[in-house]
């Protein structure tokens, strides 16, 4: 301790000086008076010295006894606090605790020093402790604690973390009531209302739509709620948060029950279903709940989505979309395609990143419809990947205009050509961070989005056209209606309509999959505007050395319970993502397998590649790893070592195929 002087020797030194000074003068005058000044002088020193020492020794064992009695204090007040205190070393373990926080576990005997926390509370994560986190919530036998971090290092510097927990049990179980009884907002649509009311006798008709309102009533009177009927394939429901929790825990069963109907109908209805809950005022609720049924059907409906605060809930899709064969919606699309086109000014054309033969064909078919209105176009390409190679050096040889590679720019170059007025057209995606460009969607005041796959997160909001039709095969597909109502005489080059007819062939695996009456009719118009399926077969001719790494992938591949193949591709090749996705493909052809995933490194991610015979919703699974796309082919990228990613990708399948069991027990 840095000591304090009360009084010190030079404080008075100028008097002793003064004092002999007097002394040696008076010395002068009389000597035997100077000799007794100079004794008492001295005597007055030395007393002088010894007072002031011994004060400031007392003065010192006074602050140091008054130190002691606050350190006593201090530590009677940490011990006696009303809330928890503990102090944790850089790896977790405790280093020193408070009485209250012993008797949260109410072993008071017990030792809990270099005990890891992690131990004590599930919650604790030792990064998040020393991230900054302001605080962690913990629930103890009941019990509900927030305990505040406060982060310091002590005299070796190491960090420590200074843990103060709260009992908020109260607040919490208000708070959990309040939320129980808050409202929770259900829109419900029929999908296919006008397909089962032609496909259904006259005289089941009004059978058939009774059933299904008694099934919607008698559901929202099990969750104790109420519904209104507004329109013929349009119901409003509202319940509780606290039976939306249950109704979401049997996974919206209504979905089964209402695809089970069979009173006479030929096809079986299903439904989409919006919830919107937890927002500020019921009408954000209903806001909430029509924006989620646009996503439940823009996933191919027979579904829910639920939105809760900022993120959704998907349940159900894990069937096969109804094929839809009107074809006024497509002609409806390609009309307002062209007015806007028209309207606009240049056409930005762009797939996603990493294109394949759909991305690349339905590119150049919207290339060809803005020939056809007469504006300038390009095809945003950042660069060539060996799923397209073939493709794209073929339009350059044989497409009519010797200047097309001048169509084909870089995203700088589009940043640099787009203006407010131009269109830029997406094509199949429908995720800001998938797009070629994503700057685009920001400068242009035209965005058009033109997909199939089901509608998952990070949609691309700011459109004003969007054709999404998840039934469709494929972009390329929809493209091809589109060109088909832009000219009654149509007539496009040779390449685009095989480049398109590639596109097609590619996502339906050779017209096996999410294949309908009008993935043939599409196929049929391309054939007709000549597209040769010869020259289309070549363009998925392989390499000697593709050939032997899918066939070493497929050898090497595990199964999965019994009915799911594992492949992975170790080495990073140029090929990597189109080789993992056809050994995917490949590894379908082995007995009893019903779903594949291939792993492949793509820079500093995992790619997977997933592929399903339609039992197994691939979709489902790798939505949950941030991926996405349709029922028998979806993909995802993920962040990790192959061997961490794999090790997830089997938890997120036993997460599934648990949930499918539990599903399909609760229905019988």
């Amino acid at each position: 301790m840095k000591k304090f002087k009360y009084f010190n020797i030079r404080d008075i030194i100028i008097i002793y000086i003064i004092l002999v000074i007097f002394s040696i003068i008076i010395s002068y005058y009389n000597l035997i008076i100077g000799v007794l000044s100079f004794i008492v002088t001295a005597y007055m020193g030395f007393y002088g010295y010894k007072v002031i020492y011994s004060s400031e020794k007392n003065f010192e064992l006074f602050i140091e006894k008054f130190n002691e009695q606050f350190d006593e204090i201090t530590r009677r007040a940490i011990f006696t606090m009303p809330f928890s205190l503990v102090i944790l070393n850089e790896k977790g373990k405790i280093t020193w605790y408070n009485t209250k926080f012993k008797n949260i576990f109410g072993e008071t005997e017990k030792s809990y020093i270099n005990i890891d926390i992690r131990n004590m509370f599930k919650e604790a994560n030792i990064e998040e402790l020393f991230s900054g986190k302001e605080y962690i919530e913990v629930d103890y036998e009941g019990k509900f604690y927030k305990f505040f971090i406060n982060v310091f290092s002590d005299e070796s510097g190491e960090s420590n973390a200074l843990l103060y927990g709260v009992d908020y049990t109260e607040e919490f179980r208000l708070s959990k009531e309040i939320l129980n009884n808050s409202l929770a907002v259900i829109s419900i649509n029929i999908d296919n209302y006008d397909e089962l009311y032609e496909n259904t006798e006259v005289n089941h008709r009004p059978l058939v739509f009774a059933k299904i309102d008694g099934i919607i009533n008698s559901f929202i009177q099990v969750y104790d709620g109420f519904s209104i009927k507004f329109e013929q394939d349009n119901y409003l429901l509202a319940m509780s948060y606290e039976n939306l929790r249950k109704v979401m825990d049997n996974k919206f069963n209504i979905l089964d029950e209402v695809r089970d109907l069979d009173e006479g109908n030929k096809i079986p209805p299903t439904l989409s279903i919006g919830v919107g809950t937890k927002e500020v005022s019921p009408s954000e609720n209903y806001k909430s709940a029509r924006a989620c049924i646009n996503i439940a059907i823009g996933r191919g409906g027979d579904q829910a989505v639920v939105k809760i605060e900022d993120h959704y809930e998907y349940f159900g899709g894990k069937n096969q979309s109804a094929i839809k064969s009107s074809s006024v919606k497509a002609r409806v699309m390609s009309n307002g395609l062209e007015k806007l086109i028209e309207q606009g000014g240049d056409v930005f054309i762009m797939g996603h990143r990493n294109p394949d033969m759909d991305s690349i064909g339905s590119c150049l078919g919207v290339m060809e419809i803005a020939n056809i209105v007469g504006k300038k176009s390009y095809i945003v390409l950042d660069k060539i990947t060996p799923a397209i190679n073939k493709i794209y050096n073929s339009v350059l040889e044989n497409y009519p205009d010797e200047n097309i590679k001048d169509r084909f720019i870089k995203p700088e170059e589009a940043i640099e050509l787009c203006k407010s007025d131009s269109t830029v057209v997406v094509l199949d995606h429908h995720r800001r961070t998938h797009s070629e460009c994503p700057e685009l969607l920001d400068l242009s005041e035209n965005i058009v989005l033109i997909d199939h796959h089901r509608r998952g997160g990070d949609y691309i909001e700011n459109t004003v056209l969007t054709y999404l039709e998840p039934h469709a095969s494929s972009t390329s597909e929809l493209v091809t209606e589109l060109l088909l109502y832009m000219s009654e005489k149509l007539k496009i080059p040779k390449i685009v309509a095989e480049g398109l007819l590639a596109g097609i062939t590619v996502d339906t695996k050779n017209f096996i999959l999410q294949t309908g009456v009008r993935t043939f009719e599409a196929a049929s118009i391309l054939k007709r505007q000549g597209a040769d399926s010869i020259a289309v077969k070549q363009l998925f001719k392989d390499s000697v050395d593709t050939v032997k790494t899918k066939g070493e992938v497929v050898y090497n591949a595990k199964i999965y319970r019994e009915k799911i193949a594992i492949g992975i591709l170790d080495e990073e090749v140029s090929e990597s993502i189109l080789i993992a996705a056809q050994s995917a493909d490949e590894l379908l052809n082995i007995d009893n397998i019903v779903a594949s995933f291939v792993l492949t490194k793509d820079n500093d991610k995992v790619h997977i590649s997933g592929r399903s015979l339609g039992e197994i919703s691939v979709q489902l699974i790798l939505e949950k790893l941030d991926g996405g796309g349709h029922l028998t082919s979806a993909g995802a990228q993920v962040e990790g070592s192959i061997e961490e990613v794999l090790k997830i990708l089997e938890k997120v399948i036993d997460e599934y195929l648990e949930e499918d069991n539990n599903e399909n027990n609760t229905n019988r």
